[in-house]
């Protein structure tokens, strides 16, 4: 199948504004690009790349004072198939992890693994290892927390999200990242496109997603603590420890987001 990803941000500057943004499909799924997700802007301003400390496609510009549009559209081939969540997966002692996962078990912004240490052994140290384990912890969230876009708050922990009871996927995907450091489970924060496709309706509104991947068995594996199901579709973006590293926007400079646009649409091949 194909899948056509994209949007579209509408800024008003009262002065030029210089931008960093993380908005292309990740390289991983480069081989899957049918359409390269090339961003414009309107007015046209220089826009240049490069790539972060992750591995993430970013790109740099100076907003005009003034009305910026900015839209990017992506074409990709997919399998059409639910994705795979592992049911056995190893854990690796922490001794054994490969150098580049270990600072995907510390603490970060919206992942305080201090706070939460004794929460996450009362509540899984007695679930098997491994995979079972992850997925008891995203069972957990699934139920614990409610789904609220009304709630939506850009300065929610994991911490908060666990008294709160309360959020949306970013909330979710932090706590169940922390509650997987305290674990000795590398993870790490992922944002990216899932839209709808092989979920019957009613349909929310389409935004950007976040989930997690996990290290297990010498490889990461993605998990959704938010929809805790296969999905069909989706397109990372961009990886980190936390949603600091992989925010979308960030300006610098007074701005109003007057318009805000992202789709995922199945289109004919």
């Amino acid at each position: 199948m194909h899948i056509r990803v994209g949007y579209e941000l509408i800024y008003d500057c009262p002065a030029p504004t210089p931008m960093a943004l993380m908005l292309n499909v990740h390289h991983t799924r480069a081989n899957d690009i049918i359409a390269p997700d090339r961003m414009t802007a309107q007015p046209d301003v220089p826009i240049r790349t490069y790539r972060d400390g992750f591995g993430n496609w970013c790109s740099r510009l100076t907003a005009p004072a003034g009305r910026v549009r900015l839209s990017g559209q992506a074409v990709l081939r997919d399998s059409g198939l639910p994705e795979t969540v592992p049911c056995v997966a190893t854990q690796h002692e922490v001794q054994d992890l490969p150098d580049d996962t270990f600072v995907f078990l510390l603490g970060s912004r919206y992942c305080e693994t201090d706070r939460l240490m004794d929460a996450a052994w009362e509540l899984f140290g007695h679930a098997a290892t491994g995979s079972q384990r992850v997925q008891a912890v995203c069972d957990y969230v699934h139920r614990h927390i409610t789904f609220n876009y009304q709630a939506a708050r850009a300065t929610r922990t994991a911490w908060e999200t666990l008294q709160e009871r309360t959020g949306v996927c970013r909330d979710y995907a932090h706590l169940a990242i922390a509650f997987c450091r305290c674990l000795n489970i590398p993870a790490r924060y992922c944002t990216g496109y899932l839209g709808d496709i092989g979920v019957p309706p009613p349909h929310g509104p389409m935004d950007f997603a976040a989930w997690l991947e996990v290290f297990l068995d010498g490889q990461w594996h993605t998990f959704d603590a938010r929809n805790n199901v296969p999905r069909i579709g989706r397109v990372l973006i961009a990886r980190g420890r936390d949603a600091t590293d992989v925010a979308i926007t960030n300006t610098f400079g007074p701005n109003t987001l007057a318009g805000f646009s992202v789709w995922t649409d199945e289109i004919q091949a």
